[in-house]
């Protein structure tokens, strides 16, 4: 196989510290790759008035997979007022560069995998009758369409003349007649049944390459009947050629209850953008929390791959850095298995579960202190001593 060429975006706030971290156990574990610097986020807004400048695009045109950090975003009165005065009153409107990614290159699968490791004291607990407590596996991997729904951009406030109107057409919206257009903000949710059809899809191929013994459509087709409608539609069909795995279906506010009652008895969760975003940060919090949640936005030709917590930027000046990485690392092997180099990514899973269960090496985070510079003097790691401690593992 020919020597791959990585895109590294570190992004903003601790991107910058967990993503530098990732490339040394990448290099421990003998990943062979050049790596091109990709510039993307804030900075890049307030001075040029696009968070993921054309640059960055043509690097992942060219080499068709990414390492990614942090973003940091801010609602839309906020980011106008950051731009530098030049830029201001332009026509510069902010979105984010992660979600602008996705859809330039049509990152349409995302994956989630939601696994607990033995040993980490954050790990979801439940008590049993006799007072005792027992620690469920938790081993959920939720499929998560990445580039219509909620997130898809197609919304207004102050809506135009012909978008009333075609509104209009519909029972449910005469409800809204007599409201001022602008007082009327509108967002929609767009399924298309390509995309549903190839996310639950891949999400039953992974659970017959996996093993896993069930597939979950999560969505609310009670209430949203044409969107998640569609998705359970479709899902029956395909489950027609995969008797050997269940077919489970919830909806989101339940969902959300038995995650914290059963979540062991869920295997692959498939999902709109949203509900995606929801049920997958849900489990997160199951496993230890954002600083174990990775993911991979996964196109046709594309794939970037990204810890799943945010820019942090209280954190960011903190020296030494106090950051947990793991979710930097985790993101890394799952680009390693996209291009087969599935026994290093193995290794990357194994060295941090082994270092997770030995309990000598811990984050701030897996000690339970609330986050700041004094947490080493408390006994926590610092992000570099917890990337030293998986690559001596390794």
């Amino acid at each position: 196989m020919a020597k791959p060429t990585v895109v590294v975006m570190p992004g903003d706030g601790i991107g910058k510290i967990v993503l530098p971290e990732a490339l040394r156990v990448l290099d421990a574990v003998g990943f062979d790759a050049d790596y091109v610097q990709g510039e993307i986020g804030w900075e890049f807004w307030i001075n040029e008035g696009n968070a993921l400048p054309d640059r960055t695009v043509e690097l992942l045109e060219q080499h068709k997979l990414g390492l990614f950090g942090a973003i940091t975003s801010k609602p839309k009165p906020q980011a106008a007022a950051e731009l530098k005065p030049e830029l201001q009153d332009k026509g510069y409107v902010y979105f984010s560069p992660i979600v602008s990614m996705r859809q330039r290159f049509g990152l349409d699968i995302c994956i989630r995998p939601c696994r607990s490791f033995p040993g980490n004291p954050l790990n979801f607990i439940r008590r049993t009758a006799d007072g005792g407590f027992m620690e469920p596996t938790v081993d959920a991997v939720i499929f998560r369409q990445n580039t219509e729904g909620m997130y898809a951009g197609v919304e207004w406030t102050d809506p135009p003349e012909q978008v009333l109107q075609a509104l209009n057409q519909h029972s449910k919206f005469k409800a809204f007649a007599d409201t001022p257009p602008g007082d009327l903000a509108i967002s929609t949710r767009i399924f298309t049944r390509g995309a549903c059809r190839r996310i639950i899809t891949a999400g039953f191929e992974y659970a017959r390459k996996h093993g896993y013994k069930s597939v979950t459509v999560c969505e609310k087709p009670n209430v949203l009947r044409e969107t998640s409608g569609m998705m359970e539609e479709e899902a029956k069909k395909i489950h027609a050629d995969y008797p050997d795995i269940e077919l489970w279906s919830t909806n989101i506010d339940a969902q959300m209850m038995w995650l914290t009652k059963n979540p062991e008895n869920y295997g692959v969760i498939v999902a709109g953008n949203l509900f995606g975003d929801i049920v997958s940060d849900g489990f997160a919090g199951l496993v230890g929390g954002l600083g174990f949640a990775a993911s991979g936005n996964i196109g046709e030709e594309v794939a970037v791959f990204e810890p799943t917590h945010g820019s942090a930027p209280k954190y960011f000046e903190l020296d030494p850095p106090i950051v947990n990485p793991t979710a930097m690392f985790l993101a890394s092997a799952m680009l390693l298995d996209h291009i087969g180099e599935t026994a290093k990514a193995g290794q990357i899973r194994d060295a941090v579960a082994a270092v997770v269960k030995a309990g000598k090496v811990r984050a701030y985070d897996m000690r339970m202190l609330p986050g700041g510079a004094d947490v080493i003097s408390k006994g926590a790691a610092s992000t570099i001593q917890l990337t030293d401690a998986v690559i001596a593992t390794l």
